[in-house]
Formats: structure tokens, sequence, C-alpha cells
């Protein structure tokens, strides 16, 4: 059975979540009038990846650094409290299955740590998975926690059982296994890299696991940034760009199927199927017969790991 994909690199309205969500709206009732099955967003895309905290002087712009990630903390997601209920909405009106990256604020214990996070929700409006970054890459760390293992899983839906891994871990080769090992044929990377380096990852991820491999940033130019964030015109110019997107999809043999979308602000669109990654694995199936368990092994805690229980006296 074929499948149709939307990857959308369109920019958001940068820390401006509800404004974002309003495009996110748009942009699936665009995709599903196109026909599409399965809509893919970039990176951390609820309200945008924080493109800013590569371009601060480290001690020097502390004040703008403090500033920008209180903005950033009051318009991220609160999954618990229906951050993604029109979303999730939209997405059972279409009857279609949507990835989305966003910034995710932990409501639950300290009610200010953001969390780099993917969500798989299902054709009916259901999250069926969240996953949240396990290692944030350099100054990322000044923005969002580890998440847990909680969240590595390969969702079944019904257009391919669908798996996540954000931008540089897909360089971690045990989180790629773990997602090989779940039968994964929709291999799903929303990120903030690009280029002919991370193009050719993407085929090798390809290559090694059967699978299907959809990835994107966002393309982003200075002229895209609202003037209403604070002294970014000093960070960005009007005309540069941030990122150019390179939205693609890689065949399970490595081979590019459509893509990459270079600096353009639009939606790449592909049909793939999901059948063809479970054929490419005759010849090499890494987490099967092309395995030696019993020389490797590897142990995955999936367990939440919370950090506070609390034992109440009437329990």
């Amino acid at each position: 059975m074929e499948t149709k994909i939307a990857i959308s690199q369109k920019p958001p309205v940068l820390l401006d979540l509800e404004a974002t969500i309003d495009r996110v709206v748009e942009i699936l009732e665009e995709a599903a009038g196109q026909g599409a099955q399965i809509v893919v967003f970039p990176e951390a895309y609820l309200p945008g990846y924080p493109t800013w905290i590569w371009r601060l002087r480290p001690g020097g712009d502390m004040a703008l650094g403090n500033e920008l990630h209180a903005v950033l903390r009051k318009n991220s997601v609160d999954i618990a409290a229906g951050g993604l209920d029109r979303i999730s909405n939209a997405a059972a009106k279409h009857g279609i299955v949507v990835v989305m990256g966003l910034n995710e604020v932990d409501s639950t214990f300290s009610g200010t740590t953001l969390f780099n996070t993917v969500v798989v929700i299902g054709a009916d409006g259901t999250i069926l998975n969240r996953h949240r970054k396990l290692m944030p890459t350099n100054p990322e760390r000044m923005v969002w926690g580890a998440g847990d293992a909680s969240g590595l899983r390969v969702v079944d839906t019904p257009f391919g059982r669908i798996g996540c891994l954000i931008c540089w871990e897909n360089y971690m080769p045990l989180s790629r296994f773990a997602l090989y090992a779940q039968n994964v044929e929709i291999y799903i990377a929303p990120t903030w890299d690009s280029g002919d380096a991370w193009l050719a990852s993407m085929k090798h991820i390809a290559r090694e696991g059967g699978c299907w491999v959809l990835s994107t940033a966002t393309a982003l130019q200075g002229q895209d940034i609202p003037s209403t964030i604070p002294e970014l015109e000093e960070l960005f110019d009007d005309d540069e760009w941030m990122n150019p997107g390179d939205a693609v999809v890689v065949k399970p043999s490595g081979e590019v199927a459509a893509g990459p979308l270079h600096r353009e602000k639009g939606i790449l669109y592909a049909t793939i199927d999901p059948e063809a990654a479970r054929r490419s694995r005759k010849p090499l199936d890494v987490a099967g017969h092309y395995g030696r368990p019993d020389i490797f092994n590897l142990q995955i805690d999936r367990r939440p790991m919370p950090p506070v229980d609390f034992i109440d006296k009437d329990e």
C-alpha cells in the first residue's frame, strides 16, 4: 500500500506559539488537500528552533540570552494542559498522521525546564508517542534538558510503522539500532542540520536500517524573524539564510526519492511504499539475520525517570 507524505519546511512565527499553531493548521489543510497521509514538521517547530544560541557571545550576551529564553519558555507547549489539542483536532479532521517537533515545557515537576520533543499524532488525533531528545548538542544544553528513553519507540499507524530521532541523535548508533530493532519502516529525523554531510547520513541510515528516511530542517531567513523579538536584528541580516531546509525523502536502498528542497519555504511531497522497507532487508537486516546477538547485546531502559517519587501517607 502506497503512502503519500508531505514534509513542510515553511518557517514558523518564531517565538509565537499560537500564531505558529495557526500556521500548522493551515499547512495541514494544504497538505491534506494534496492527498497527504503523513505530514512531517521540523525540529522544535513550535514555536521555532532557538537559532540565536549559535550566535550569542559566551558571557557577553547573557542578558539577551536570558530574555529570549524567557519568551521561549512562555511560548513552549504544555502537552498535559492540551497544548497540542488544535493540531490533534486537525489531524483527526483530515485523517492524517502528524509528526511534530516542539519545545515542550515540563509542567509536571519543575514547571520550567524545556525539552526538545517530537510527537507522533495518529490519524484519529491521539498522541501515539512523545520522544524527548536524549542529548542536546553543544549550546542547546543551555536551552533543553536531557530526555529519557521512554519515547524511544516505533508506533503503528495506518500508513506504516514510524520511529523518530531528533537531529544529532541520528549520529548515536545505539539510538538508531533501538529503532531498527522495532521494525521501523518510516524513520523520521526532524533536524536543524542540513547540507551534503547531513544528506549523506540520511542515505546511510536508510541503507543501514532498510527503511524510508524523511528529514527536514526549517527554511529560515532573517526576514522571517518577527520584529517584535528583542535585539535579534543585531544577530541576523534580513537576506541571510540561517537554514536552507533541505527536506528530503530517501529510499531504503539509500537513493534519494525526493528533494532536497533547498532554500524553498514550501512543502515536499512524495509517495512511498512501506513494503519496500521490508523487502530491502532480505540481504541486510542489522537487527535480524545480519546481527550477532551471541556477541553483541543492547539493553535499553525505557522506564520513565522522574526526578522525584512522592510517597503519601494514605498509599
